[in-house]
């Protein structure tokens, strides 16, 4: 189904290698975006533009969106996924450890969204989503706290953008997934399918539905939201 909001629209979605992010520009591509996928290293992504930045640069950030904007246009949609998943005992938990999980997790969607607001303020519409984690609401499992606590930041950062912009045309929210079958999540011990109340993991496509419909003209009405995706896992 086509929605509104995408047709001629650019689309920037960071992490965009693999898993959810991957699929997100999947699914943007497929309503019409012009998209750039972003990661570390080039991404391949079918019927979208692949560019190489580390999202924890503010020079490489901002040469991305150059580039994004020379050849596609102003992003007006954001997708900020890049994100990474240390897992580690709190007592053992090293400071460059900490520090890595707030660069990745946290600092690079600051750096995003600090670059893509200007022209979405400018042109009067934008969509900022960030891509949380249950971990941000609950603390995560044991061994995360590096991880929970920067995935706690990136949704309250999509509030603060809400707060800050909601009178311009830009809307933010985030989304907080849990027990999603990808390559960060790992192999899971048996049974943890059924520990989901909904009886089976989550897939990238659970998530890029969600994404697209936040992220479409339909959601304007929708804005400093954490919207969780997890099977029941955790009901708030």
């Amino acid at each position: 189904m086509r929605l509104e909001g995408y047709d001629g629209r650019v689309a920037l979605v960071t992490g965009a290698a693999g898993g959810i992010g991957r699929r997100i520009c999947e699914r943007f591509a497929e309503q019409g975006a012009r998209v750039a996928a972003l990661d570390l290293h080039e991404p391949d992504v079918p019927g979208a533009l692949g560019i190489a930045a580390d999202v924890t640069d503010p020079a490489a950030v901002d040469a991305a969106f150059g580039r994004a904007e020379t050849e596609l246009g102003t992003v007006q949609l954001l997708v900020l996924n890049a994100g990474i998943f240390i897992v580690e005992p709190f007592e053992s938990t090293t400071l460059d450890q900490w520090q890595r999980s707030l660069d990745v997790n946290l600092t690079g969607p600051f750096l995003c969204a600090q670059r893509a607001l200007p022209g979405m303020r400018a042109a009067g519409y934008g969509r900022v989503l960030t891509i949380g984690s249950s971990a941000g609401v609950s603390g995560g499992a044991s061994a995360c706290a590096a991880y929970a606590a920067s995935k706690a930041g990136v949704m309250c950062l999509a509030k603060s953008i809400a707060n800050e912009y909601a009178g311009t045309g830009v809307v933010a929210n985030s989304l907080a997934p849990a027990l999603i079958d990808t390559p960060m999540m790992g192999e899971q011990p048996p049974g943890m399918a059924e520990r989901v109340p909904v009886g089976r993991l989550g897939t990238p496509d659970d998530v890029a539905d969600l994404a697209t419909y936040v992220c479409s003209a339909h959601a304007g009405y929708i804005t400093g939201e954490v919207i969780d995706v997890n099977g029941g896992f955790l009901v708030d």
